[in-house]
C-alpha cells in the first residue's frame, strides 16, 4: 500500500517513543522510571469527574456545535479575560474548541500556512509544532536560544529572522521543553518588532499559563493592537490532569481565521465529544482549589529535582518557572542522543532527548511523578554519571 510523502516525512514524537520503550521494559520485568512524559500524574479532580457522568446522565451523546458547545465556548472567553495582563475581550464567538490543544495548534497552522510560507519556530520547542508546519509544506525557520538567554528569543534575533515570506511565529510560555517564561518586557520587545510586519501572525500556546512559580506568565494577549493576527492556545490537559479527555482551544478576534477553522474542523471530527466538553466546562467554572493545590505540589517537586540535579556532574541549568520539566545541558557529559540512551540502558531511567526539541546538547525531565520516584531517577542517575567520570 502506498504511503504519502506528507505522513513518511514527518518524525514521530519523541517522548512518545521514548515512554513505549519505557513501558516494553517493564513488560519485560524491567525496574524502569519513566521521566518522559508530559502528563500530570494526578487523577481527575472528582467535580470534573462528577461533571462527566451528570454529561452521560442527561445524555449528552449527539453531535454538537462544530466549535464547540457554546456555553463553554463563554466560559473560556470569561477565562481567557481574567489572564495576567489580558487587555483584548473575548467573545464565545470567538473561541474554537477542538480535541485538545494539540489539533487547535494542528488547525491554526493549516488554516494559515500556505506551501513555502515561513514559520519561526524558537528552539529549544516542543516536538510537533515543526511536524505541523511540515504537514502544511511551510518552511520552518528554527532560530535558537540559549541556556544564558533562558533559552528565550530575543528582538535582535526575530529580526534576524524575519523576511518577506514569514507568516507566523510560534511561541510558548511557560515553555516546553525548557519551563522558561517570556517576561512583560520581553514580550513588549518582541512585539516591537512584530508591528513592523503586519502579516506574520503570532500563534501563543499557553497551556501551561497555570502552573508557574514564583512568577505570572504574561499572556501575549496584553497587546490588544495585535488582536486581528493572535491566535492563543489553551486547554485542560495540564492544569486540570485532563490529557485523556482531548478537550483544548484557540482564541483569534479574526471572524475569516475563525471560520475557516470551523470549516477545517468540521470535515475532520464534527466536534469535540460533548461529555468531555461539559467535563471541562465544569473544570473552568468550577472552584479552582484543585489547580492550586496541584501547581503547590509541582513546585515542591521542581524544588527537589533542581537540589538533587545540581549534585550531578554535567548537568547544567536554569530552574524552570512554569511547566513541569527540567531541561539541563549535558553537553559536557555527551549529545543529548547518547546520554539520554545510557540512563535508559545503564540506570533504567527514561528520559527524552533535546534533539528532538531542537537543542541537541540537552534532555528534557519530566517532574510530573512522586517525590520518591523523582528522588530514585534522580539517584540512578547520578550514580551513572559520576561513575562514568
Amino acid at each position: 500500500m502506498q504511503i504519502s510523502n506528507r505522513v513518511q516525512q514527518i518524525a514521530a514524537s519523541q517522548s512518545l517513543v521514548m515512554a513505549a520503550r519505557a513501558k516494553e521494559m517493564k513488560a519485560a520485568g524491567i525496574d524502569v522510571i519513566s521521566m518522559s512524559l508530559g502528563e500530570p500524574d494526578f487523577d481527575t479532580p472528582e467535580l470534573i469527574r462528577r461533571a462527566a457522568q451528570e454529561a452521560i446522565d442527561n445524555h449528552w451523546s449527539h453531535y454538537g456545535a462544530v466549535p464547540g458547545n457554546p456555553s463553554l465556548r463563554a466560559a473560556v472567553a470569561a477565562q481567557q479575560n481574567k489572564a495576567a495582563g489580558n487587555a483584548i475581550e473575548w467573545a464565545a464567538e470567538d473561541v474554537i474548541v477542538s480535541v485538545g490543544a494539540k489539533m487547535a495548534i494542528f488547525n491554526a497552522i493549516q488554516a494559515c500556512i500556505n506551501p513555502g510560507d515561513e514559520v519561526i519556530i524558537p528552539q529549544p520547542s516542543w516536538v510537533s509544532y515543526t511536524e505541523m508546519v511540515k504537514l502544511a509544506e511551510g518552511v520552518v525557520v528554527p532560530v535558537s536560544t540559549t541556556l544564558d538567554s533562558n533559552y528565550c528569543l530575543t528582538p535582535e534575533q526575530l529580526r534576524a529572522a524575519l523576511t518577506p515570506r514569514t507568516r507566523m511565529i510560534i511561541l510558548c510560555s511557560p515553555n516546553n521543553p525548557s519551563g522558561s517564561i517570556y517576561t512583560r518586557e520581553q514580550l513588549e520587545s518582541l512585539v516591537a518588532v512584530l508591528r513592523e510586519f503586519p502579516n506574520v501572525t503570532i500563534l501563543a500556546d499557553e497551556i501551561y499559563s497555570a502552573l508557574t512559580y514564583g512568577c505570572e506568565a504574561t499572556t501575549f494577549a496584553a497587546f490588544p493592537d495585535l488582536a486581528e493576527r493572535l491566535i492563543v492556545i489553551n486547554g485542560v490537559s495540564k492544569a486540570y490532569a485532563m490529557t485523556g479527555y482531548r478537550i483544548g482551544w484557540l482564541l483569534c478576534k479574526s471572524k475569516a481565521f475563525i471560520a475557516a477553522c470551523t470549516r477545517l474542523q468540521g470535515q475532520q471530527v464534527t466536534c469535540a465529544t460533548m461529555v468531555a466538553q461539559k467535563a471541562a466546562e465544569a473544570a473552568i467554572t468550577g472552584s479552582q482549589d484543585c489547580v492550586e493545590e496541584m501547581r503547590k505540589i509541582f513546585e515542591e517537586r521542581r524544588a527537589l529535582i533542581c537540589r538533587l540535579a545540581a549534585e550531578i556532574p554535567g548537568f547544567k541549568f536554569n530552574e524552570p518557572q512554569g511547566a513541569f520539566y527540567l531541561f539541563p545541558d549535558v553537553s559536557a557529559i555527551g549529545t543529548g542522543d547518547e546520554v539520554a540512551e545510557r540512563i535508559l540502558d545503564k540506570a533504567h531511567v527514561a528520559v527524552v532527548s533535546g534533539s528532538a526539541f531542537g537543542s541537541p546538547e540537552c534532555i528534557r525531565l519530566s517532574y510530573a511523578i512522586s517525590t520518591e520516584e523523582i528522588t530514585e531517577a534522580m539517584r540512578r542517575i547520578k550514580a551513572l554519571l559520576s561513575a562514568d567520570r
